[in-house]
């Protein structure tokens, strides 16, 4: 895990080398000042040496001046580090979840990835940078300072002997006793962020529906759940202070009565004692860094193993080592398909799916809510891999192509429309980054977007709220079909993406394409027989499984779900004009 993490310092590993030996070089001036005290009392004070004073005072003062500069640019190197590191961190999880395939995606909420590119990432930096200077100072002084301190008296020494395994033990127990609880707490973080994001975005249906109060029950429970985590987790923590202060004040008061009667019977100087307390603030002190570092360490660990979670993640869609970089047509094959979304064969959701389409052909996809209509076609782009059997696109599988290339020729408006805080401008150059005006113009006109685009007062030029919420939902649908379009792809995909038009604009939309771009083939997934109703062919799915193929005369003739659809659509007024 350390390893993995640690390959996120790259182009930051000069500054996390220099902090380290910087801070050791304050340790030795930290340790270096007890003794030229011992010799200014000892020799200057104690003998009334005004040149030992003088001389002892001048190294005194060097030797904090020197500290000083050590420990600012150990700081400084330490904060560079740990900030560029938490960068890079940043960068690979986000780049490496835009390797993800669908499957993929489906294993983390956004919420939890969100998390951990924040929450989890800042304790794994600030862990980090207290261990490139906590971490090798408290160890680095509490082994010169007990050097140092055996060098003088071996017997009262033995005090830090005495107390350090006490130290070690408690916080052993402290550790394993907060651990599981900072792994709780995380992960109800994503629940809570969760709560957060649904409400947000839903914030229109939450007041049309007057269910704030239900919402705040939700967040309030959420909330209160993490609050006990911690305040467990916390009060196991607070253990490690009056374990520290009883180690300090245990050391100080054992040194201080046996030390006293060292200097009686004139065994050691007061200078040595003197140096003697200070060696034991320094180690008691630096024992008490360790202890937040400790600390630090529990919490992030949990932090550490969410943020390895996403960057092992491998994508179970890649390419292969020879894919091909274009697609010659736009014809569609399924052969003996099935696909599991949880790679099961008792849970299939496409069952033994044959068809074949042409290319330029415009193909209906009909059925009840459920019968996998989206699945099929997220097979044709490759966002997801069927389970058995082939999916070939220009009669060549699918699985052989380079994953850019056949996207790009492959345009999918999918069933959430999406768009982007930004111009419109902005957002259809989603579909080609380099899309003249007129280019945008066209397929506007083509998605009969160009009309509303023009009555807003920038025109083109319109900001786009994020999440389009300054636009309908027909405008927003039309936008999305113009940005697909803009791809000029071999395949265009509609996955129900005119369901908030009206009967005559939908027309239009589809007797737009019949004409504009004849040789692309089309798939639409609708609801509505009047959407597919003038298509080449029509497929009824019924439970992932095709029940039915030809036209809206035929299918009325031969299919029962067909005719019922038609029937009720009929019925209810939804194929009018």
């Amino acid at each position: 895990m350390i390893g993995k993490l640690l390959k996120s310092i790259r182009e930051y590993k000069k500054v996390t080398i220099l902090s380290p030996i910087f801070v050791s070089l304050e340790v030795v001036m930290d340790v270096v000042i007890p003794l030229i005290m011992a010799y200014l009392i000892d020799q200057g004070i104690n003998s009334y040496n005004v040149s030992v004073i003088y001389k002892a005072g001048g190294l005194l003062v060097g030797a904090v001046i020197l500290a000083l500069i050590f420990g600012s640019l150990s700081g400084k190197f330490a904060a560079e580090a740990s900030a560029g590191f938490a960068k890079n961190l940043r960068k690979d999880m986000y780049y490496k979840v835009q390797e993800y395939s669908f499957s993929n995606i489906d294993k983390f909420s956004t919420a939890s990835i969100v998390t951990r590119l924040t929450t989890d990432v800042t304790n794994v930096q600030n862990a980090f940078h207290m261990i490139i200077r906590g971490a090798v100072r408290a160890p680095l002084m509490i082994i010169i300072s007990l050097i140092m301190a055996f060098g003088i008296n071996t017997k009262l020494a033995f005090v830090f002997v005495g107390i350090i395994p006490i130290l070690a033990i408690g916080l052993t127990v402290i550790s394993v006793k907060a651990h599981p609880y900072f792994e709780r707490v995380f992960k109800t973080y994503d629940k809570l962020n969760n709560i957060v994001q649904e409400n947000v975005r839903g914030i229109r249906v939450v007041k049309s529906y007057v269910t704030e109060d239900k919402e705040i029950e939700k967040f309030e429970k959420t909330s209160n759940a993490i609050y006990k985590d911690f305040s467990k987790a916390e009060k196991i923590l607070a253990f490690n202070s009056p374990l520290m202060q009883f180690a300090t004040y245990s050391a100080i008061l054992l040194l201080s009565w046996f030390g006293a009667k060292l200097v009686v019977v004139h065994t050691i100087t007061t200078g040595q004692l003197s140096t003697l307390i200070t060696y034991t603030m320094n180690i008691l002190m630096s024992l008490m860094m360790l202890s937040m570092i400790f600390v630090m360490i529990i919490i992030s660990k949990a932090s550490a193993e969410r943020i390895i979670e996403i960057l092992e993640e491998e994508s179970d869609i890649k390419n292969n080592d020879k894919a091909i970089k274009k697609v010659t047509d736009g014809s569609i094959s399924f052969e003996n398909v099935n696909f599991s979304y949880v790679d099961d064969e008792n849970r299939i959701c496409l069952k033994n799916i044959n068809i074949n389409i042409k290319e330029g052909e415009t193909i209906g996809i009909i059925g009840e809510t459920g019968s996998s209509k989206t699945t099929f076609v997220q097979l044709i782009p490759r966002l997801y891999d069927a389970t058995s059997g082939t999916v070939k696109v220009g009669n060549i599988n699918v699985k052989d192509y380079d994953l850019e290339t056949l996207r790009n020729e492959v345009a999918m408006v999918l069933q959430k429309n999406v768009l982007f805080s930004g111009t419109i401008k902005e957002n259809l150059r989603w579909g080609k980054e380099n899309a003249t005006d007129a280019e945008m113009v066209r397929v506007c006109k083509l998605a009969q977007a160009d009309e509303f685009i023009s009555g807003f007062p920038d025109g083109y030029n319109t900001y786009i709220e994020q999440g389009g919420t300054n636009v309908s939902g027909g405008q927003k649908q039309r936008l999305c079909i113009a940005r697909a379009l803009l791809k000029k792809p071999k395949i265009l995909i509609l996955d129900d993406s005119t369901s908030a038009v009206d009967t005559k604009t939908d027309n239009l939309i589809r007797k737009a394409f019949k004409e504009e771009i004849p040789n692309t083939t089309k798939i639409i997934i609708a609801q509505r027989i009047s959407s597919v109703e003038d298509a080449d062919r029509i497929i009824v799915l019924e439970n992932g499984e095709i029940n039915g193929i030809g036209t809206h005369e035929e299918l009325l003739k031969t299919n029962k779900i067909y005719n019922e659809i038609y029937t009720s659509q009929v019925k209810g007024g939804d194929n009018d004009e």
